[in-house]
């Protein structure tokens, strides 16, 4: 199914007065295709978040182990970020409704469930799931958080990964002009891997972006050649991303840009194409 509006299970409930969304991101910060032996990589490059601009207000908390939390609030629409060192997780939601984005490396639905928990939600509140590209980093948890949820959770993916993705549900493949949830929009960002998409909050100002970007040193980077599949479409990408109107950017790896992020990605599209 590709409809330009996409209907989970919790737009009943929103119907009846119970509207909200909240999205999710997982990433770590060496992205492959396949899961190694090798030792847990640390953050991928920038850990100095940018200034939060004077409409986002942050708090910061610490649960077991080495997960922290923080919480901000743009233009109505409140994220939530849970840092456990090469894994993140940031959360768009409102009025008790969440979309999970990514689902980080196998294991994760533990710590997916505790950042639900700090912030008032439970599985019971998750009405969908978009995986931004088929790498083990942000699918490893598909199963086990699909199967968590009280009711059949709705997943979502590129067309050209969706059959890569391990889920014990049938997805459904998305792409531009279409909308997930209450209305986040889906932006096709392919290179870094074939189905490669991100996730728009047009009204928040807020993008998904996946491993189509990555945060470094407080700014914005492309997507990691390393583990790109195609470069010249994952330049392509970020000229595209260039286009929207948003004010953060979130990334599977790096930290989060709060300010100007529409600005910073159209200075690194420029500079990609040698401007």
């Amino acid at each position: 199914m590709t409809a330009h509006a996409l209907v989970t299970r919790r737009m009943v409930l929103k119907d009846m007065g119970k509207a909200g969304l909240a999205v999710m991101v997982f990433g770590v910060a060496a992205c492959s295709e396949e899961p190694t032996d090798e030792a847990t990589p640390t953050e991928g490059p920038g850990t100095t978040p940018t200034e939060a601009s004077s409409t986002t207000t942050p708090s910061t908390s610490t649960s077991s182990g080495s997960t922290s939390t923080t919480s901000e609030s743009t233009a109505g629409h409140e994220w939530h970020r849970v840092n456990l060192g090469f894994v993140s997780a940031y959360i768009l939601y409102r009025n008790g409704e969440a979309a999970i984005v990514d689902t980080g490396v196998e294991g994760s639905e533990g710590s997916i469930e505790e950042a639900l928990a700090e912030i008032g939600l439970g599985w019971g509140d998750v009405g969908a799931l978009v995986v931004t590209h088929l790498h083990p980093d942000h699918q490893g948890s598909v199963p086990a958080v699909v199967q968590a949820t009280t009711e059949v959770l709705p997943w979502f993916a590129g067309a050209a990964d969706i059959d890569r993705i391990d889920a014990p549900t049938e997805g459904q493949a998305v792409g531009d002009g279409d909308t997930v949830g209450d209305g986040l929009q889906i932006i096709e960002t392919p290179g870094h891997t074939p189905g490669h998409i991100s996730v728009l909050d047009p009204v928040a100002g807020i993008l998904v972006a996946g491993d189509a970007l990555n945060g470094a040193d407080g700014g914005v980077v492309g997507a990691n050649p390393s583990f790109s599949d195609d470069m010249d479409l994952a330049n392509a990408s970020v000229a595209k991303l260039a286009g929207f109107d948003y004010e953060v950017a979130l990334f599977g790896h790096g930290e989060p840009v709060l300010k100007g992020a529409a600005t910073r990605v159209a200075d690194l599209a420029r500079s990609l194409d040698g401007g």
